[in-house]
């Protein structure tokens, strides 16, 4: 973060100075929200939620390091070498002196939200803008009405492009962001289930999404999935212009030609409006499709050639416990994408799992969340994908996966467990996986010992009949044949 002063920060919240430091150029450094985090000059925001009151921290904030703070209510006491803002809502203040703090900046912002992939398509679409652009992107998944800020207080002179991620549970929550951070470009990667509950409907979903257009400039770009029919009903009702990307005819960005037949990546043709070309793709699974056609068409729109955009694909590399691969040794490999789940996030992982080298998959799935009344029906239909895409064991955990259990017990093509609670899951689990690991371990003593056997009988009939030569030729009186003949077959058998 650039420094700041306290004059700009009574401009930029509104608030009124308390205690008895009034030098108005006094700077800050940083801005936070954990009293721990605080570094010599930063500036400690204390927020408020239902189980907690930031302001309790103050004075370790202080102690800590802060120049100032933010207060939604006048103090007892103050220091007389510290600041103090009066504020209406910290969390409010917040937001304004990101905004404020945004504005600063000659830098292009690419919104990401949606359903599904949103943190996917953020790690993609920095990936390919990094190879021309200084890039900023959200961190892990910074994407709330506190990371937002956080992300956009992290932007410096040098940066050109910010990839910032946005997400919502509740109608409003994505207006708010997108007022603050003000992006030139808004990527939606489709409309799902997820927060159902709360918004009532995916039609709801899409109105909530689709926020992020309101505080985009006025030639912005909206980049949506044109394979989702709810975004496709966006058509000609936004202000900025629209390119689709997908996997259908009739979208601007394409995929043609995909080749999943290899362990750890996949092949397409990438079909955009300014030319085609071969793209690998450096994970499976085809939901990888829509992050990289996506990435495409914002490195276009800024610009960038094939070639960039090809590498920067390649440099892609998911976040954190979002399909993660982990080779563990003794043929066993684990994918976890145990962030967070909805049908579709669930689905598309069975997908890459079901496509995964190996004799035996085992899956273990807990409960989706905010689902409201449509939670027991879409668990189930996770339970028949389950048995549709080719996996062999299927561990269940929580209340709502029994219905995952109960359509793939069903189905009579899977070995299936449910345990309500996690640890008895993972003694199942532990079962499970002790007794593959046994029959792989003991097949392979079994061969190593018959190959060492096979082996040490190998080397002992060479020995004998390296022996008889030698004793054959000792027994010749051909003059002819050189004593060093016999003397080098002696030493190897002596070596």
């Amino acid at each position: 973060m650039e420094a700041m002063t306290l004059r700009e920060i009574l401009q930029a919240t509104g608030g009124t100075l308390l205690g008895t430091l009034v030098d108005l150029d006094t700077p800050v450094g940083s801005v936070d929200t954990d009293s721990r985090a605080m570094t010599e000059g930063a500036l400690f925001v204390p927020l408020v939620g239902e189980r907690f009151d930031g302001h309790a921290y103050i004075g370790k904030s202080l102690e800590n390091g802060a120049v100032g703070t933010l207060t939604d209510h006048e103090l007892a006491d103050y220091r007389p070498d510290k600041f103090y803002v009066l504020v209406p809502d910290t969390m409010l203040a917040l937001g304004d002196l990101a905004a404020y703090y945004r504005s600063k900046f000659d830098v292009k912002i690419i919104a990401v939200t949606g359903s599904v992939g949103k943190t996917t398509c953020k790690d993609m679409t920095a990936a390919v803008l990094s190879q021309k652009f200084r890039t900023l992107k959200t961190d892990g998944n910074f994407n709330n009405n506190i990371g937002v800020p956080k992300t956009l207080f992290r932007l410096s002179r040098e940066h050109q492009v910010a990839v910032v991620e946005m997400g919502m549970n509740h109608v409003g929550e994505i207006d708010y962001l997108t007022r603050i951070a003000r992006p030139d470009a808004a990527i939606i990667t489709n409309i799902g289930d997820a927060h159902i509950e709360n918004l009532g409907s995916r039609e709801n979903t899409l109105m909530a999404k689709a926020e992020v257009f309101h505080g985009m400039k006025e030639k912005g770009l909206a980049i949506l999935n044109g394979d989702d029919p709810l975004l496709r009903s966006l058509d000609g009702k936004l202000n900025q212009s629209i390119l689709w990307y997908g996997q259908n005819d009739g979208n601007d960005y394409q995929c043609k030609g995909l080749d999943e037949n290899f362990s750890d990546h996949m092949v397409m043709e990438t079909v955009t409006p300014h030319g085609t070309w071969q793209q690998i793709i450096p994970g499976i699974g085809r939901y990888m499709i829509y992050p990289t056609l996506a990435a495409a068409a914002v490195g276009q729109w800024l610009g960038m050639t094939q070639e960039e955009i090809a590498e920067g694909v390649l440099h892609f590399v998911n976040s954190k416990m979002r399909m993660d691969t982990v080779r563990c040794g003794d043929g066993v490999t684990v994918l976890n994408d145990t962030y967070n789940a909805n049908p579709q996030s669930m689905r598309a992982a069975l997908e890459v799992l079901s496509k995964f080298d190996g004799d035996y998959k085992v899956a273990v799935l807990g409960d989706m969340l905010e689902l409201g009344d449509l939670g027991p029906a879409l668990h189930e239909s996770v339970g028949k994908f389950v048995v549709s895409c080719g996996i062999d064991c299927l561990v269940a955990v929580g209340t709502l996966a029994e219905n995952i259990y109960n359509a793939a017990q069903a189905g009579g093509k899977v070995e299936c467990y449910y345990r309500p609670t996690k640890e008895e899951a993972k003694a199942v689990l532990d079962q499970v996986i002790r007794s593959l690991l046994g029959s792989y371990l003991n097949l392979n003593a079994f061969s190593g010992q018959w190959y060492l056997f096979f082996v040490v009988c190998g080397y002992v009939l060479l020995v004998m009949l390296l022996a008889a030569v030698c004793n054959e030729l000792r027994k010749l009186t051909i003059g002819r044949i050189e004593p060093w003949l016999t003397g080098i077959i002696a030493a190897f058998l002596s070596g």
